[in-house]
């Protein structure tokens, strides 16, 4: 296994937003509605909003490759790029993204010591994310890695308001 992780820059911004809505879609799209689905995805990947968020110096987004092809992303948040106040000694996984084929493939845990080894490394106490509550398999490896729920917090799909259940690591 050949595994490559690369920080992603403005030219990858299509290549970003193909990957962001195939691997939402994947993981989301049979529980949702044809138009909540349709809405978010058009509100969260639009090339504007993605470039918005690219620009961010708090936020960063990265691509994890597989034998050279793009199989998934990640996107991190500290200070006030958080979705969640959660203070200056907090890293945020905001999200973490694998596509269909390239599952099973330890590439979630990569991407998730890959963060915990940023967090570490910019002196942070904790690291945290936010799960959809019904994806019971995505719990299930937040807890398996060490991750606990400390809160929960609201997540509009469309007009659909979820739960979107906070899990945190205190980093050592």
């Amino acid at each position: 296994m050949e595994t490559e992780f690369k920080k992603c820059t403005e030219e990858d911004l299509k290549t970003l937003q193909e990957i962001s809505i195939e691997t939402f879609k994947d993981t989301f799209e049979a529980q949702n509605s044809p138009e909540n689905m349709r809405a978010y995805l058009e509100k969260a990947y639009n090339l504007k909003q993605l470039e918005s968020e690219m620009a961010n110096e708090f936020s960063s987004f990265y691509f994890v490759y597989y034998n050279n092809e793009t199989a998934g992303y990640l996107k991190i948040n500290t200070e006030e790029a958080q979705s969640e106040e959660m203070g200056k000694d907090a890293f945020e996984i905001e999200r973490i993204y694998i596509r269909t084929k390239f599952l099973r493939k330890g590439l979630g845990k990569y991407l998730l010591q890959q963060s915990i080894d940023m967090a570490s490394a910019q002196n942070k106490r904790k690291i945290w994310l936010g799960v959809w509550e019904n994806n019971e398999n995505a719990i299930a490896f937040y807890e398996r890695m060490g991750f606990v729920q400390t809160g929960a917090h609201s997540f509009y799909m469309g007009d659909d308001e979820q739960t979107d259940i906070i899990m945190t690591k205190v980093l050592s």
